[in-house]
Order: structure tokens, then sequence, then C-alpha cells
């Protein structure tokens, strides 16, 4: 797959091309969600290739496999990464124009590997090594104490971060529209639910660890050594990072901060908070797609959107796209 490419990689606002592509994160796949796509013989191959880098099988796991194999993070990450990539190279085509239409690209958590490769910092390979490589890492380090994830939703902000800090319990999404998801051992989270923050609903999710804090050290350090080994490009677009929402010109640091980015928080806040900075006018999110359009439904209320699911929503997506200039 081509990179996306243009000739601006910025974060001043943008004028002519507005559409952003996004990579969602874990806990986006579904059972069955790659059975559409590869109908199609060249989609089919594509994952063969993906495959073949990450040492996974994926076709299996996007078709039969059932929920709780594919929840297990050394799946779920590939398989993500793996959708994104096969289906951006759809959305795009052939049309060296439309890739160049685009503001630019951002992932969610392990959809930061995605929009690497998309952005040509990493080649499709190399991404798909590497987060082969996050997920076993993160996968062990979960292992090593009990601990899970929870969303907070209506939560005042700083009341949540006081309670947070006295559980021992740590920020690990701060997805805006009023939505934190945090992480640290059961018996904390099992409290918080059964004393909320005033006005907050707090939802366990069904993930196996406690990602994005201190707990993936471990991974961080697995990674940060296969990492100084990948042949890494300056980005060939915009690329907003998960850190701060800041945008990054150098491939180098880009990479450095997914390293990083394993033991901290996500600011997917600050990131659409910096879409809307830069004159984005609309989204388009990759598979397995929707739960970025849901947040960005919230935080960037009247932006269109077109959640890319099956090849059914490509036309839609590639409109919104080449009606952006």
């Amino acid at each position: 797959m081509a990179p996306v490419s243009h000739h601006r990689a910025t974060a001043d606002r943008l004028e002519g091309v507005s559409v952003v592509i996004v990579a969602p994160g874990q806990g986006s796949q579904t059972p069955g969600f790659l059975e559409p796509w590869l109908a199609e013989p060249a989609i089919a191959a594509h994952l063969g290739e993906l495959a073949e880098a990450s040492g996974v099988d994926l076709a299996a796991h996007g078709t039969t496999s059932d929920a709780d194999t594919i929840r297990d993070t050394a799946v779920a990450q590939p398989l993500i990464v793996a959708a994104s990539l096969l289906s951006l190279r759809a959305v795009l085509g052939d049309s060296s124009a439309r890739a160049g239409r685009l503001a630019g690209i951002a992932g969610h958590s392990v959809g930061e590997l995605a929009a690497a490769a998309g952005a040509g910092i990493l080649s499709e390979a190399d991404a798909m090594r590497l987060v082969a490589l996050r997920g076993r890492a993160m996968a062990s380090a979960a292992a090593e104490v009990k601990t899970g994830m929870s969303a907070v939703i209506g939560a005042d902000e700083g009341e949540l971060l006081g309670m947070l800090a006295a559980l021992g319990l740590e920020p690990a999404n701060f997805n805006g529209g009023g939505q934190i998801v945090v992480a640290g051992e059961l018996p904390a989270l099992e409290r918080l639910k059964e004393t909320p923050p005033p006005g907050a609903r707090v939802i366990p999710l069904q993930v196996a660890g406690a990602f994005h804090t201190r707990f993936m050290a471990p991974a961080v350090e697995t990674l940060r050594e296969a990492a100084a080994d990948v042949a890494v490009s300056d980005p060939t677009t915009t690329i907003w990072t998960n850190r701060d929402g800041s945008t990054v010109g150098s491939g180098a640091a880009y990479l450095d901060l997914i390293v990083g980015q394993v033991a901290s928080p996500v600011r997917w806040d600050l990131t659409m908070e910096a879409f809307a900075a830069a004159g984005i006018t609309g989204i388009v999110e990759l598979a397995p797609a929707g739960a970025l359009v849901g947040l960005a439904k919230r935080g960037l209320k009247g932006l269109p959107t077109v959640a890319v699911k099956t090849p059914d929503d490509l036309p839609a997506a590639q409109a919104l796209i080449d009606g952006a200039a």
C-alpha cells in the first residue's frame, strides 16, 4: 500500500483538504467482522501478506474465531491493525488524488501502528511485526497481576482523578465526550463501581489488563528493543499523536511515542480538539469501525463521519473524501 501523502505536515489550520482518516484501537473487533472483506480476492491476498508478517492466522480469527479468542490481546491487536490497513487500501483505491486530498491520519492506541504505516513511517510488514510483538508483550505483562479496565461516563474529571489516586487506579484513555477509561487492580475497580463519582456510570470492560498504565512497563521495554531495529521514515502526511494531540514531523519521534504510549494514557480528547483546531470537517474511521465515530459524535458534534465496517461503506467514505476539496 502506498502511504497517504500530500505536501503538508503541520499543525496549522488546513485549507482545501479537511477529512482525516482514523484507525481504531483494541475492543473494536467482533466475531466474523472480516468475512465480508474476504469475498474480494485482492483484499484476501492483502490479508494473507499481513498475516505472514505477523505470524497470526488473521483470516481464521477474522471470520470463524469466537469472541473469547479474539479478545486475547495477542490476537486482537494484529487483527485490528490488519483490518485498518486493508480497509485503508480499499478506501484510497487507485486514486492518488484521493490520497492527496486527505488532511492526515491518526490512530487510537494500537491504531497508531496502522496510522504509522498509512503515513509511510513504517512499512506494513514492520507495522505487523511490531503489533504482533506488542500484543504478546502486553498480554504477558497483564498476566503478572490481575488487572482490568472500566469506562467512566459523566464524571467530573478532577473529582474522578482524585478518587483514582486514592484507590491506586490510573486514567488510561481520555476519550472525550465525558468518557474516561480507568485501569488498575480488579478489587479497586470493583470499589469504584460500587461507589462511583456523583452522576457517573462505571462500566467494566472486557479486556485482560490495565493497558496504558504502569502495569505495562515490561511491555514497553520489550517493544523498545524491537523498535530499535526497524527502518523508519518521516511521515508523508500530517499525523497526530495520542500523547497530547500534537503532530510529529519525525518518524523516529513518532515511533518512540508509540512505544512509550503502551504505559501512558491515550489522550484522544486532545486529538479531537486538535482536529477541530486544524479545521477538520470530516472523519473516516477504518475497520473495525464504530468506536471513534461514536466518540466524534459526542466530542465533535455535527462533524460528518463515515464508519467503514464493510465494503458496502466504501462509496460513502470515498465520497466524503472526494468532496472535501
